[in-house]
């Protein structure tokens, strides 16, 4: 068996710290999980720490970053797809769930993260760059795959789109995060069917009003 290079070694390391790091974070939250906590839970000393991520919060932004870009592949296969709209849409939504459900843990530690940028400027603006970048690529993906429609889709841009997209996203995580299966699965993909579906009777009656104009 071949010995890991100096590069392998560094990203085995930062894997087991990040998930070390999700365990310990949902079990004692943010606040009171220490970096020692999480050093010794995936076997490293204090200083493997701190020679890959300087705080909590950049490994929760690396760990963030993982998430995203597994996110946007996710949701740029629905929308490249073959299906109506709505049947994307279906697809969105029973996607999203399925990622709920597969890591729980996760959200809770998103929005304690999320609690904790409102209230630290360096941090939300590390978030929020994050956050842009995903919602950029949601907007680009629906662009190229927007029919022909230009810059819009109904009434709203794709970066509005994209962002409408993320905000109901949130709103469901959160209320499936308090209240389990009291919140139906399938809802979110309704919900977007219906969303979508209301976007593209607006591009129709614009259609037509200019249609009529004309």
């Amino acid at each position: 068996m071949s010995r890991l290079t100096r590069k392998e070694k560094q990203a085995h390391t930062r894997a087991c710290l990040m998930n070390s790091a999700a365990k310990v974070f949902a079990m004692r939250g943010l606040q009171q999980a220490s970096i020692d906590e999480v050093a010794e839970d995936a076997g490293f000393t204090k200083g493997a720490f701190y020679a890959n991520f300087k705080s909590k919060e950049e490994l929760f932004l690396a760990m963030l970053d993982e998430r995203f870009a597994k996110r946007i592949a996710d949701i740029e296969d629905v929308i490249a797809g073959e299906g109506s709209t709505a049947e994307k849409a279906q697809r969105a939504g029973d996607q999203f769930v399925r990622m709920l459900r597969a890591d729980a843990e996760w959200e809770r530690l998103f929005f304690e993260f999320s609690a904790y940028a409102a209230r630290d400027e360096d941090f939300r603006e590390e978030l929020v760059t994050r956050y842009r970048a995903m919602r950029d690529q949601i907007a680009h993906a629906l662009s190229a795959h927007g029919d022909g429609e230009g810059e819009e889709k109904g009434t709203l841009s794709f970066d509005e789109v994209a962002l409408l997209i993320c905000v109901m996203g949130n709103g469901f995580a959160l209320e499936k995060l308090l209240e389990g299966d009291a919140v139906p699965d399938e809802l979110y993909g309704t919900l977007l069917t219906i969303f979508f579906a209301g976007l593209e009777a607006l591009s129709d009656e614009r259609a037509g009003v200019a249609g009529a104009a004309a």
